[in-house]
């Protein structure tokens, strides 16, 4: 029996946004490419892509020998785990295309594994050009089998093919131009949305092929609104009132002296308080460990009739030797860890601290774990700057570096949505109106 691996990825340029997969199946043995997939999808999720990335693959395998055995190889947590069987499918727009692959080849044929972007790159390449065209106004899609593989490489051809564009990308990219400049919602978009256009179905598909097609696309509507994906996890995060170190801009992390609110930050807490109890959104209200923040938390929740739950990576990054000292201290003191740290995420503060890679690893496990929890509902985080930042900065898709161009308040609110499909949606950062 033939052992295949394939490697399956897709992307979205927004969310849901101009957007293409790419597939690839390899010889398990040998390691040899045997065949390539890639399509330009038109407007629709991230995760939506890498379902069709992974149905491509899929068929693609299933052709060159349906009595094989499969080992997909994916970057998409999501995509690996629900086609496991170790998370459920929510989404309406998912169900189906899950419920398509798991028929490609019988129960017990396919594996799944999870891998880092960084081993994915031969998929990512096919659904960047894909995207790529797509963004030039061209419908695009290729498949290779083994012989066009080696024919190609024998001419010194390229290993997939462009088609010809249609000129209908060009209209549909005006339309979506003129909705982006009149539609003032907020929205769960990222990056700016280029070209768009219609999904085209698979010419393997069989009898449920449909039903799979209307699941995959989102239609080229005016706005930049996603489609319906229920109710979100809305994460309205809180940073603790003031402490008497914060007027003095003292680093102030979880290794220092753990200091409570002034009688300033009781105010604020009280203010944020009585302002989120007007709204009556609030359902639920999660605190990091440390004092201010319990503090904070614990006024709220007060007023709102709730309980506080502390959830330890709600704290604030660890700033080893720094901790009570002022950005100018620490630049005379630690010049040479000042300036690695302020170049790279990967370098730790004097003395044993904690990256902002590391912070940012552990807020991206926290944030998982508290979107499953509060599915559908709101909850208050208190939390702290380098978490709050981290939050924001992972929902927008932002490099490290963007964490030192925020400023966050005392006592702001900010916001994030959370679908079903893994997009989030930036809805709120730092307000202070409530202070005033």
């Amino acid at each position: 029996m033939r052992k295949f691996v394939v490697e399956a990825d897709g992307g979205s340029r927004g969310n849901p946004g101009p957007a293409g997969y790419g597939a690839v199946v390899l010889d398990a043995a040998s390691g040899q490419t045997l065949a390539e997939a890639a399509e330009y999808l038109g407007v629709v999720t991230n995760n939506v892509a890498e379902y069709r990335g992974l149905l491509a693959g899929l068929r693609a395998a299933k052709e060159l020998d349906p009595d094989a055995t499969v080992h997909v190889r994916m970057d998409s947590k999501l995509v690996v785990e629900q086609m496991s069987g170790r998370w459920k499918i929510k989404h309406p727009d998912m169900k189906p295309l899950a419920a398509q692959a798991a028929r490609v080849f019988p129960p017990g044929r396919v594996t799944y594994e999870w891998i880092p972007r960084a081993s994915n790159k031969h998929a990512d390449r096919l659904a960047n050009e894909a995207m790529d065209a797509g963004a030039r106004g061209e419908r695009w899609s290729a498949s290779t089998s083994t012989a066009e593989l080696d024919a190609g490489a024998a001419a010194g051809a390229p290993e997939v093919g462009i088609g010809a564009g249609t000129g209908a990308g060009a209209a549909v990219d005006e339309r979506i131009a003129q909705a982006a400049r009149t539609d003032t919602e907020t929205t769960e978009v990222s990056r700016p949305s280029a070209a768009a256009a219609a999904v085209t179905a698979d010419a393997d598909a069989d009898a449920d092929a449909d039903a799979d097609v209307r699941a995959a696309k989102t239609v080229a509507s005016p706005g930049w609104g996603p489609p319906d994906m229920g109710a979100p996890a809305t994460f309205v995060l809180l940073r603790h009132g003031e402490t008497p170190l914060t007027p003095q801009k003292r680093f102030s992390g979880s290794g220092g002296s753990d200091p409570s609110l002034s009688s300033v930050g009781r105010e604020q807490a009280e203010k944020v308080a009585e302002s989120l109890a007007r709204r009556g959104t609030i359902q639920a209200v999660v605190a990091s460990p440390l004092a201010r923040t319990r503090e904070t938390a614990g006024i709220v929740a007060a007023r709102l009739g709730l309980e506080v739950t502390v959830d330890e990576g709600l704290r604030e990054t660890d700033f080893g030797a720094w901790e009570g000292l002022t950005f100018g201290e620490v630049r005379e003191r630690h010049p040479e860890d000042m300036d690695a740290w302020l170049s790279s995420p990967d370098a730790e503060p004097t003395g044993g601290g904690e990256s902002f890679a590391a912070t940012g690893a552990r807020v991206a496990a926290t944030r998982d774990r508290l979107a499953a929890a509060y599915a559908g509902r709101t909850v208050l985080l208190v939390s702290h700057v380098t978490p709050i930042k981290t939050f924001v900065r992972l929902a927008l898709g932002a490099p490290p570096e963007s964490l030192f161009r925020m400023e966050l308040s005392a006592a702001s609110l900010s916001a994030v949505a959370y679908y079903a499909d893994g997009g989030a949606s930036v809805r709120l950062f730092n307000d202070t109106s409530h202070l005033r």
